[in-house]
């Protein structure tokens, strides 16, 4: 088993910044890729972004490339996503996400039943 807990979640103005964390512990051995997702009320879990652990390559939704940053510190066993240039449309709980399964040839898990493992969520509130 994996557990994931999530953090720095807040209230922001737009324009500002976030960084929010993801610590892994358990059997994090089995793990590899690691993701953020994000669910606005009255509306489904969506993708955010993801990492291949051990290569560390990337991949974005569209809406937020070249605002987010994924990212990972192995010896911490602990992913982050900073969060620049907010938008209204940026608020929601956060999830951190894990998965056991290695994807090759620049495939990447986005889809909600792709990923093992969750975390409790973190509320982002961007505020115009």
């Amino acid at each position: 088993q994996v557990q994931l807990v999530e953090s720095g979640g807040g209230l922001v103005q737009a324009g500002g910044s976030l960084r929010l964390s993801c610590a892994a512990s358990g059997r994090t051995i089995t793990i590899y890729h690691m993701g953020w997702f994000r669910q606005a009320p009255g509306k489904e879990r969506e993708f955010v972004a993801t990492i291949n652990w051990s290569g560390g390559s990337t991949a974005y939704a569209d809406s937020v490339k070249g605002r987010f940053t994924i990212s990972r510190d192995s010896a911490k066993n602990t992913v982050y996503l900073q969060m620049n240039s907010l938008k209204p449309e940026d608020t929601a709980v956060y999830y951190c996400a894990a998965v056991r399964r290695y994807y090759s040839g620049g495939n990447y898990p986005a889809g909600v039943l792709e990923y093992d493992y969750w975390g409790q969520g973190t509320q982002v509130t961007v505020s115009s």
